[in-house]
């Protein structure tokens, strides 16, 4: 691509977050959360309690790329085949032969919403490990891709506890970020009311296409970063296990650190978030910004901190205070 294309293509962004904020109010953190997950590739779990508009976000992203998109309602009674598809029997009416075919789920979109994860059994949630790893679906010793770019973005409520199946921590670990969503400003929440109790309601326009957005996330990877950072990313990773760490506070209250997955997917993050913002080139406040969402499911903490109501958040806060910053950065 010329220099010239690409700027084209990166003016496209901020057009896209307008779009978006057309029918989103507020929330800015957690749009480019979810943009930064998507322009690098991997996916996203959203929590945050009932009418926050986690499935309203992901429904007007979905209208604002031109992608095909598919919701599913996780349930109880959810079973494997309801996600991936089934085989079926049919008759060939030409020869008189039967046959199998296989019908696709709704996983076969480009953008996948998982609503309430949480509330189906782990059979029916280890259903999207394959398809969220690897980009395909095996069914019947058959293998079939996914469309590209493939997006799974997950929403949890925190608050309740009956009926639900919590991930366990490999599934979360495949989640790139862990993005939480807080309540809205008092200003932001007068503007929700006035905008969804009249008459007229915006109509998003898509500003992106499928190709333009994997070409977005091979530019991700293309964004610079210097061998101080990703040494910095080591460090700061490395301090999350307990028996590595230097930091007194991990050594108290952290049962389980982060894996190598983590600091891949900080750096992945780091740099999408550069190129959200126009930069070809990781700074640390890039870091430091991407390592709750990054980290906050990669930590298990003990019972100490569980009692003391320590969260995964200040984990990471003490770590970015305590690890060595490199000398000579872009800040």
């Amino acid at each position: 691509m010329t220099a010239q294309e690409v700027n084209q293509l990166l003016d496209k962004l901020p057009v896209l977050r307008q779009e978006i904020g057309k029918i989103i109010v507020g929330q800015q953190e957690v749009l480019d959360e979810v943009l930064i997950t998507l322009l690098a590739g991997g996916h996203g779990l959203l929590e945050g309690v009932p009418g926050l508009a986690k499935t309203l976000l992901v429904r007007t992203l979905a209208s604002a790329v031109d992608l095909p998109f598919r919701r599913i309602q996780f349930t109880p009674d959810l079973m494997p085949t309801d996600i991936l598809g089934t085989e079926v029997l049919e008759e060939d009416h030409t020869t008189g032969k039967r046959f199998f075919q296989f019908n696709e789920g709704p996983i076969f979109a480009s953008i996948v919403l998982a609503d309430e994860i949480n509330r189906t059994p782990p059979k029916t949630q280890a259903a999207l490990l394959e398809a969220m790893q690897e980009f395909e679906v095996t069914y019947a010793g058959k293998t079939y891709p996914l469309p590209r770019p493939f997006f799974l973005l997950a929403t949890q409520n925190p608050i309740e506890q009956s009926g639900t199946y919590p991930l366990p921590e490999a599934q979360l670990d495949r989640f790139l970020l862990y993005i939480k969503i807080q309540y809205p400003t008092e200003l932001e929440e007068i503007s929700v009311l006035k905008s969804t109790t009249g008459g007229a309601r915006e109509k998003v326009q898509p500003i992106l296409s499928g190709p333009e957005i994997l070409t977005l996330q091979s530019l991700v990877r293309e964004v610079s970063i210097s061998d101080e950072l990703v040494a910095y990313v080591a460090r700061l990773v490395r301090a999350t296990r307990p028996e590595d760490t230097q930091v007194p506070f991990v050594q108290d209250f952290v049962r389980w650190g982060a894996g190598p997955r983590a600091g891949q997917a900080l750096i992945l993050t780091a740099k999408a978030r550069a190129l959200l913002q126009g930069r070809f080139a990781v700074t640390l406040p890039d870091l430091h910004t991407m390592a709750y969402p990054v980290l906050r499911h990669r930590i298990l903490v003990n019972f100490s901190a569980e009692a003391d109501n320590i969260t995964t958040d200040k984990v990471v806060e003490e770590l970015v205070k305590g690890v060595e910053l490199p000398r000579e950065v872009l800040r």
